[in-house]
């Protein structure tokens, strides 16, 4: 088992990044390995969940939640963490889980309709919210289950006080993503144009993004995970085209590159899910595994230099493999960046596109 903890200290509170990943072994080992790491890192100074994300094999959701709540035990409030499919090239069940944990205050549950859905956290004249396995899988085919899970992340930002203005960071969890991606661009570019997040009068107001062909435990075709705060306006920061990658909206995908949000223990930025794609919205290097990874990862840390961070900030992070081989190859060359990272396979929203991956790090402006 590897666990990643890191600390970061602020004024009023502390947050905790953690990432946990298994050995080879059975699921339940597995699984159990990775919560217990995790619960001893909360326990061992005191913090408290405000986000987590599992990905694992399908077909073990009641081995990943068993594990979970044996690991846990009080550390464990109302709300489930995001379930999402995937694995690693090594055909473990397990691939890892993420947690974002908060040191000196209480997140607090919030429920949509009964159903615990995230937890919002209050700081510094700011309401901080985490909202996590948002889906509708009953509402039809994937477009119509993409506009309704759009319409929840609404409500729920209502229930912080807030609209969808106020969200800084999407995850878009699309199973079978190159059969409908045109499809879920068309509904999520309609859906924020009628809110105003892309008003000529008002200016663009897309936030970072990852949309991914990693699939929702609960058998439906999408759901979404958000970080969204609701206060001043300086709290927050927009970059709509960066490092060496013009606006992904000049092809389709309504999100910004990266965003920055100032409220809890330090200034954070999320790096949106980032490709081999030119200025232009072209795929680079096709057909070439090392290329394309090569190329991602410049375009990543363009993005973090422009953001003023360095690898060496990047305190969670991703990394999206379309095949085992592209994976072996990313371990292989550059396993030893400085990531605390779970990688796995997925596929990635074009068909010649083969690597994909999303850092969130600590900003030092």
């Amino acid at each position: 088992m590897s666990v990643e903890t890191l600390r970061i200290e602020g004024p009023r509170a502390s947050e905790l990044y953690i990432t946990s990943t298994p050995v080879a072994g059975p699921p339940d080992k597995q699984a159990l390995e990775v919560f217990t790491g995790v619960a001893e890192a909360l326990r061992s100074s005191g913090g408290r969940i405000i986000e987590e994300r599992v990905f694992f094999a399908p077909g073990v959701s009641e081995t990943v939640m068993s594990a979970r709540s044996s690991a846990y035990g009080d550390l464990a409030d109302s709300v489930p963490p995001s379930l999402l499919n995937a694995c690693g090239c090594t055909g473990d069940a397990i691939t890892g889980a993420q947690v974002h944990a908060v040191v000196g205050g209480i997140p607090q549950p919030i429920e949509l309709d009964g159903i615990p859905c995230g937890r919002i956290v209050q700081s510094n004249g700011s309401t901080f919210l985490a909202a996590m396995g948002l889906s509708c899988p009953q509402a039809g085919s994937p477009a119509d289950q993409a506009r309704a899970m759009l319409e929840k992340a609404e409500e729920v930002m209502k229930l912080a006080g807030g609209g969808l203005k106020s969200i800084v960071r999407t995850w878009m969890w699309l199973g079978d993503i190159l059969a409908w991606y045109d499809d879920f661009n068309r509904v999520r570019t309609e859906f924020f144009r009628e809110r105003g997040l892309m008003d000529p009068a008002s200016g663009t107001k897309l936030p970072a993004s990852t949309g991914i062909g990693v699939a929702p435990a609960d058998g439906g075709a999408c759901s979404m995970d958000m970080v969204a705060v609701v206060g001043p306006s300086d709290t927050k920061e927009l970059l709509l085209a960066g490092g060496e990658q013009g606006s992904a909206f000049d092809y389709g995908s309504a999100f910004s590159r990266a965003s920055r949000v100032k409220v809890l223990a330090h200034s954070t930025v999320y790096v949106s899910g980032t490709a081999a794609i030119d200025p232009e919205g072209r795929t680079e290097c096709v057909g070439d595994v090392t290329g394309q990874i090569a190329n991602t990862i410049a375009h990543t840390q363009a993005v973090l230099k422009d953001m003023g961070c360095t690898d060496e900030d990047v305190v969670h992070s991703v990394v999206y493999c379309k095949t085992a081989e592209v994976q072996r190859a990313f371990l292989e060359q550059w396993g030893e960046l400085p990531w605390p990272q779970v990688v796995m396979i997925a596929d990635v929203c074009r068909e010649d596109l083969l690597f994909e991956v999303e850092v969130t790090a600590l900003s030092h402006k």
